[in-house]
């Protein structure tokens, strides 16, 4: 029996990637043609944004679709960067989308010299302990490297989403809203930890974190 991680058919999911993936660009959490989404299907296969795609003008119809073996099916050439989505779904089967932005506030916090590698953002709210948790820093690798895939399949398994350094995010999630809305949190909480640094602020204490944790179960 398969399991079912959305409830959407295939020309809805196309939608529903091309009118997130507007929103993110819209509102300028991704730029030019950077940053890519993918959901997996029910038969094990994936629908993928295509390489060098804006994701403010997607066409529903040349969203890639990929078979359970990554081989293109139908539509354009997958993005550059789908061993990054592989990976994650590799260790996580129970997640139903992932969402890669070059968003500016994270890539800022990947940059830094002195973020823990092991959580680069401190609990500062509740809802990025709920929406993210902990974030690792994943090492700077070249565009493209597949070694990177193999450093990410390393951890997605603990980590719901990474930070690749000098790069963004990688975010997954149970379906392609909850992607998006933890890939928007994460975005929001760096742009706060970036305006906190230097002022000693007060973040949740590992008792409210774990309260959190145990309470809202992110997938």
């Amino acid at each position: 029996m398969s399991i079912h991680l959305h409830r959407y058919p295939q020309n809805s999911l196309r939608e529903q990637i091309s009118t997130l993936g507007k929103s993110l660009f819209d509102r300028g959490l991704t730029m030019g043609s950077s940053g890519n989404i993918s959901v997996r299907l029910d038969d094990g296969g994936w629908l993928m944004t295509p390489t060098n795609a804006c994701l403010g003008r997607l066409d529903p119809a040349r969203i890639s679709h990929l078979d359970n073996n990554g081989q293109l099916l139908s539509g354009d050439k997958p993005t550059k960067e789908h061993f990054l989505h592989m990976a994650m779904y590799e260790e996580r089967p129970q997640s139903g989308a992932i969402v890669h932005l070059h968003s500016t506030h994270s890539v800022a916090v990947s940059c830094l010299p002195d973020v823990n590698p092991c959580d680069c953002i401190p609990p500062l709210t509740a809802y990025y302990v709920m929406r993210v948790g902990k974030l690792p820093l994943v090492p700077y690798h070249i565009p493209g490297d597949p070694k990177l895939g193999d450093t990410v399949r390393g951890l997605a398994g603990k980590h719901s989403a990474v930070l690749l350094a000098n790069h963004g995010p990688v975010v997954a999630g149970k379906n392609l809203e909850a992607a998006v809305y933890a890939t928007e949190e994460l975005e929001e909480t760096a742009k706060l930890y970036l305006l906190l640094r230097g002022e000693n602020p007060r973040g949740l204490t590992p008792e409210q974190v774990a309260e959190l944790e145990a309470r809202f179960p992110r997938d």
